[in-house]
């Protein structure tokens, strides 16, 4: 029984890695499609998404046996708990990527973003991707040291969107309400999608080692 059981929460450790994988590719091809209006790109992530979807479901049917049939304790219900919390956290970083794709569907055939700000969104992107391949890495190693890096990647992140920010509020913004709405929501949806890889690395550390290390965000 024993041996089944951890072949289970192996088998959901590596499908929970591939999710997060594929989060990050799908923030990665639609930055691409932001930064080049390149319709066919979104339309892609929009379409691929179907596929997050049904991976998380398989895992929340899988969580859900696991907790009716094996009835687990202690350090394996905290295994099973954080599995369920981690989903939500994937989930949540691939509904920031399709939600990049569907803005640059939205301004198709225009550019989205003014080409002053593109410098901010290639990086943006470009960090997003790299936390999204760690939380892949963290989620199949269960490293707690490489787990808790997370939260300093997220650093040049929050910076990106702090200048961003200031952007936005200058005098000599020129180019209208529309488009600083949409930069508002791109950085947001960049933020949260790095804030949601550091969720996850919490979320390691918390499975690993039983402590949940402090939120930083809430210590600010």
């Amino acid at each position: 029984m024993r041996v089944i059981y951890n072949e289970q929460m192996a088998g959901l450790a590596q499908l929970l890695g591939e999710m997060a994988g594929l989060a990050g590719s799908a923030m990665e091809r639609a930055t691409q499609s932001l930064l080049q209006a390149d319709l066919s790109l979104a339309e892609q992530v929009i379409s691929e998404y179907d596929r997050i979807s049904e991976m998380i479901s398989d895992v929340e049917e899988r969580t859900f046996a696991l907790l009716a049939l094996q009835a687990p304790v202690a350090g394996d219900l905290r295994q099973v708990v954080s599995a369920i919390q981690i989903v939500n956290d994937v989930n949540r970083m691939g509904a920031l990527a399709l939600h990049v794709a569907k803005v640059t569907r939205r301004r198709h055939p225009n550019h989205a973003v003014p080409e002053s700000v593109n410098g901010y969104f290639a990086e943006m992107g470009r960090i997003a991707v790299s936390m999204g391949a760690s939380a892949k890495e963290v989620l199949e190693t269960r490293d707690p040291e490489r787990a808790a890096q997370l939260n300093q990647e997220d650093e040049a992140m929050d910076d990106l969107h702090r200048h961003l920010f200031t952007l936005l509020m200058d005098r000599d913004w020129k180019y209208g309400v529309a488009a600083a709405v949409d930069v508002t929501l791109l950085g947001r949806y960049y933020e949260r999608f790095a804030d949601h890889a550091v969720e996850i690395g919490r979320r390691v550390v918390f499975l690993v080692t039983g402590e949940l290390p402090p939120d930083q965000d809430a210590e600010v």
